[in-house]
């Protein structure tokens, strides 16, 4: 069963007046909802630049498609929110059937509890204790609401329980806690069965806690697709698939509890399919936390994701579904132009932005695609263009791929959505609103 939302939350950000502190807007439409703004169906040339944008139709394609995707391999998805911190697209993510929501901290979860997110995984240890009570209340003041968290160590335990059982009473709702499983040349993650184990039999002994499942992420292990990198990140699922059945053969999981068995990051989620969806069939509920398919991209996960290029993809491919939009401000030397977006607009951390489109603002003259183009290096506001045969001047817009969502949209607070990237001016149909 899908988790829920507060639908009337969500639609009530179409009623939130856009202004100067929305930068991909201009001065023209600030003071209007954004309910009002979308009425007058702007088109892409009244927006400034340097703008971000989405796809409507790739968001739609790619929500679909995965939705499709995991039912077919026999998981549930719990996409990571972190990526677009956008109410508006968890939304469009739990209406197609996803079983929760992923979130990296505290922080995030108080945007999800606001818009009413009813199943939540924090994919991290939580250790403040103030984090732990706010939790604890939430627990409280909602019997619907879900949510758990992951441990690795028996001090993360110790930390948690002495937390809790300072400030919850004997009847309390446990929370529910995942052992994080890790491996070597990984990011967090209990490093050894033993140490996995020995952290299962402390959440178990808690009194406020209960031990739900067995979690990781396998994306630290390997930064490529290649067959050894595969098998790597094969054999640490197999890992952490083994501590699971552990668990569940020495009867360490609560009478009548589903345990939870996640890992599946934006890149690798086919191989945490092959390896983890047969514990669905033992009484584990499967669950993978992609977040980056969404949006999908022209860089990293074009490359790696096994929805991606060929010859990798596992099914029907995800679409792009973001763009950037840049302006040329200045040629100071030849083969060489400086346009207007740096790292505070566009990503660059997986790649630089690489041009696809111009866009010349004369009249009547549609886009065409670009070669021999290559963005050089990115300041905090202004980036290099190199160019050879296919040149550019001095106000021309190109549209611009971009390598790494999660990157992309912490750097707009609102989002324009188009009906057609390609298009020579395409018609702004929503207006999307982050919570960094």
């Amino acid at each position: 069963m899908s988790a829920s939302y507060d639908a009337a939350a969500v639609a009530a950000l179409a009623d939130q007046p856009v202004s100067w502190r929305d930068k991909a807007l201009p001065p023209a439409f600030w003071g209007r909802t954004v309910a009002e703004v979308l009425a007058g169906k702007p088109r892409l040339s009244a927006l400034p630049t340097p703008l971000l944008t989405l796809s409507a139709a790739g968001l739609r394609h790619n929500v679909e498609t995965m939705a499709r995707w995991c039912t077919e391999h026999g998981v549930e998805i719990a996409p990571h929110g972190k990526t677009t911190m956008a109410p508006t697209l968890w939304a469009t993510q739990l209406e197609a059937g996803a079983w929760g929501m992923t979130f990296a901290n505290v922080f995030q979860l108080g945007v999800a509890r606001a818009f009413g997110v009813s199943r939540v995984m924090i994919a991290n240890s939580v250790v403040s204790p103030l984090q732990l009570r706010w939790i604890a209340d939430q627990l409280a003041a909602d019997e619907s609401f879900e949510v758990m968290v992951w441990a690795d160590s028996v001090r993360t335990v110790e930390i948690m329980e002495a937390a809790r059982s300072a400030y919850v009473g004997p009847d309390a709702r446990q929370l529910d806690v995942l052992v994080e499983v890790g491996g070597a040349g990984g990011r967090t993650g209990a490093r050894g069965a033993e140490t996995a184990l020995a952290v299962a039999d402390a959440i178990a002994a808690a009194p406020t806690l209960r031990l739900a499942g067995v979690a990781g992420y396998e994306g630290a292990i390997a930064h490529s697709a290649s067959e050894s990198g595969l098998e790597h990140v094969r054999s640490y699922l197999r890992d952490l698939a083994a501590i699971h059945t552990r668990l569940q053969e020495d009867g360490r999981y609560d009478e009548g509890l589903v345990p939870v068995v996640s890992a599946g990051g934006s890149a690798y989620f086919e191989q945490v399919a092959k390896v983890l969806s047969p514990l669905a069939g033992t009484g584990a509920r499967v669950v993978i936390r992609s977040g980056a398919y969404i949006a999908h991209d022209d860089g990293y996960y074009r490359e790696i994701s096994p929805l991606g290029a060929e010859p990798r993809t596992d099914g029907e491919g995800l679409q792009v579904a973001m763009h950037g939009w840049i302006r040329i401000t200045s040629q100071p030397e030849p083969g060489l132009a400086i346009f207007d977006a740096g790292k505070r607009d566009l990503p660059f951390d997986e790649g630089m932005p690489m041009p696809q489109l111009l866009r010349p603002r004369a009249a009547g003259v549609a886009v065409r695609p670009v070669e021999g183009m290559t963005v050089t290096k990115m300041n905090d506001q202004h980036g290099f263009l190199t160019f050879g045969t296919d040149e550019v001047v001095i106000g021309d817009e190109l549209r611009v791929g971009l390598s790494h969502p999660c990157t992309s949209f912490d750097k707009w607070g609102l989002i324009p959505v188009v009906d057609d990237p390609d298009a020579d001016d395409p018609v702004v149909v929503d207006l999307i609103r982050t919570f960094f």
